[in-house]
């Protein structure tokens, strides 16, 4: 399954996201949204304001959400 992590420099949320898939043994691909402006779309089109945006396989949410993470290995 891919992971993809719509991020920003200095968040705080992005970062407790990242800890918490790499404490799961889960790779991840971030995409700053401060240097792809198509990606600041993506997120809008899916509805989202809020950051992190997580992206895994066909589900996808914002926020630290570390019960969606856990889910993502069971």
């Amino acid at each position: 399954m891919t992971i993809k992590i719509y991020s920003k420099p200095a968040c705080v949320q992005c970062n407790a996201t990242y800890r918490a898939l790499e404490k799961q043994g889960l790779d991840y691909t971030v995409i700053d949204l401060t240097e792809d402006p198509t990606a600041l779309e993506t997120v809008q089109d899916m509805g989202y304001r809020q950051l992190p945006v997580v992206v895994a396989g066909e589900d996808h949410w914002s926020g630290f959400r570390p019960d969606r993470i856990q889910a993502l290995v069971a």
